[in-house]
């Protein structure tokens, strides 16, 4: 079947496990390189080893003799500390924990319904339990990573997107696809000649946005993929030539004028950050640099209706790390106490001006569930509600501690910022009604412990759906809101869209939350033919 596990060649007998160090480093003579590059079509086991290693070339060029002695050095690196298991996932704070080596330890990513599945499958007529509202016409698509070999951070995982075609009232397929970027097949190396960064090499797993009559997938590290609706592969997309950046997962559609806001960042060299704007037809019209001291881990932004707003946290890229982790369990990002964290607020009407700076207390945030603007006689600020980590990988890429929902609200007269915790629940992938990005909206919906959490933003009060299958409690990924047609600005006038898994078949639902009854059963749960695997976004795309 297409898109099936390639057991690749038992290199462990053969020469070639040994030659992809080599090949990367440009050591092979070409007749070696030419037979290498055969095998590498045969054998998948090849083709990862070479698709990690292939930064190292760009990398080392940037150590200076110091660095280079240090890792020398440094070759043999200690055990790391890991946790006891405890039975949650979590790290008590300074018990449970043991030196052993990494390898022995199974990272979650590789266990119950995080492992990747092994095939692509569609399926017709998929059974109903319940009704589909008839006004759900159009397709929900949802990313996320799904390696193809044992190797590799889960964030790191090729890209595959689980769709779901509803056609009034019917559930009319389901299918999976990996998304065939150029480095699918034959991995390259993430930077080429003179150091420049090749922006095709893509895992495309984190997200699935349309725009402007494209729907692409997403990975913040490079182009954009474009992809049908019924999940064809079209090809890496650069806005007719004129992005030569990448596209950060979280891009931004402003409702009222249809602008596409986005960001690129990765660059090794300044600038590290370049902020981006489409019109409504997709034409690429501004591009302009911002100024970051460092390589940030810059996943997320805020758009409201009159300001950009970035963020600068303290989790950097670590080149030493990136040249001697162990690429299965970890990620080349570090916590950094010295870094310190701010906010960068740019005007949309002005936007080469000034960025204006505001700190805030160290912490992380990956994704912001809104941002505003407020006028008010004391003066002009912005609000934006976050998912806050209050530290994140200081010793290694685990998630240790649980993000909550915060509001930051930035006064723009005085330059300070207040920083109010808004509740106390472990939450992430928090998602609102689309139609208010940017704007005052009532509720956030996110993902819990086995649960969604809807809080209501204005008088602070929250609510959950749990997920029960024949008394067995489900696990939901990212809900998204779908607005019922013709009806009013309303954000009880929809429904939530999830995939669930259910335990108790080891399979997957497509559960449809009635808004207006949010910790209600749902109104329909469409039955999978199999798992979709925890993963990251994805959106509606109606007809």
């Amino acid at each position: 079947m297409t898109g099936e596990f390639d057991a690749g060649a038992n290199c462990g007998d053969h020469p070639y496990a040994t030659w992809d160090a080599a090949y990367v480093l440009g050591s092979l003579s070409s007749a070696d390189r030419r037979e290498f590059e055969g095998h590498l079509d045969r054998c998948s086991s090849c083709r990862s080893a070479v698709a990690e290693l292939a930064p190292i070339p760009r990398l080392l060029s940037l150590l200076s003799r110091d660095d280079l002695a240090a890792l020398e050095a440094g070759r043999a690196l200690p055990a790391r500390r890991v946790p006891a298991p405890s039975g949650n996932g979590s790290r008590p704070p300074g018990t449970g924990e043991t030196a052993q080596p990494v390898e022995t330890v199974m990272p979650f990513f590789r266990t119950r319904n995080y492992a990747p599945v092994p095939d692509e499958q569609t399926a017709f007529g998929l059974p109903v339990e319940g009704a589909i509202p008839p006004e759900l016409t159009g397709w929900y698509l949802r990313n996320g990573p799904n390696p193809r070999t044992a190797t590799g951070h889960w964030c790191i995982g090729d890209g595959m997107v689980h769709g779901i075609r509803l056609e009034r009232g019917r559930a009319a397929w389901y299918r999976n696809r990996w998304v065939h970027t150029d480095s699918f097949e034959r991995p390259f190396p993430v930077y080429g000649a003179g150091g420049r960064r090749n922006l095709r090499s893509s895992v495309a797993n984190t997200h699935v946005v349309r725009h402007a009559g494209k729907t692409l997938a997403l990975m913040e590290t490079s182009l954009p993929y474009q992809i049908t609706n019924d999940l064809k592969t079209l090809g890496a997309y650069d806005f007719g030539g004129k992005l030569a950046d990448a596209m950060n997962a979280h891009p931004k559609i402003c409702p009222d004028t249809g602008e596409l806001h986005f960001f690129g960042y990765g660059s090794l060299v300044q600038p590290h950050v370049t902020y981006h704007r489409a019109d409504a037809a997709g034409e690429l019209i501004l591009s302009r640099p911002i100024d970051v001291p460092a390589l940030t881990l810059m996943h997320d932004f805020a758009l409201t209706a009159r300001h950009i707003v970035f963020l600068d946290l303290p989790v950097l890229f670590d080149l030493s790390l990136a040249l001697t982790m162990d690429v299965g369990q970890d990620l080349p990002y570090r916590w950094d106490d010295s870094y310190g964290a701010r906010l960068g607020v740019l005007r949309r009407d002005d936007p080469y001006g000034a960025v204006r700076w505001f700190e805030v207390d160290p912490c992380y945030v990956f994704h912001i569930a809104n941002a505003y603007d407020v006028t008010s006689a004391d003066g002009d600020s912005i609000v934006l509600q976050v998912i806050r980590y209050p530290e994140l990988w200081r010793d290694d890429s685990a998630f240790d501690d649980a993000a909550t929902l915060w509001r930051w609200t930035i006064d723009l007269a005085d330059g300070s910022v207040e920083q109010t915790q808004l509740d106390d629940r472990g939450v992430e992938f928090p998602r609102i009604d689309d139609r208010r990005s940017g704007r005052r909206a009532r509720y956030a919906v996110t993902v819990g412990t086995n649960t969604l959490v809807r809080y209501d933003l204005d008088n602070g009060s929250a609510e959950e759906h749990r997920f029960v299958s024949d008394g067995v409690r489900g696990t939901a990924d990212e809900a998204i809101f779908v607005a019922a047609d013709g009806g009013p600005d309303d954000e009880l006038a929809g429904w939530y869209l999830s995939y669930v898994y259910d335990p108790a078949r080891d399979a997957s639902d497509l559960v449809i939350i009635d808004a207006a009854d949010f910790a209600g059963d749902p109104v329909a749960r469409i039955r999978l033919p199999r798992r979709v695997p925890h993963g990251f976004h994805g959106n509606w795309l109606r007809d």
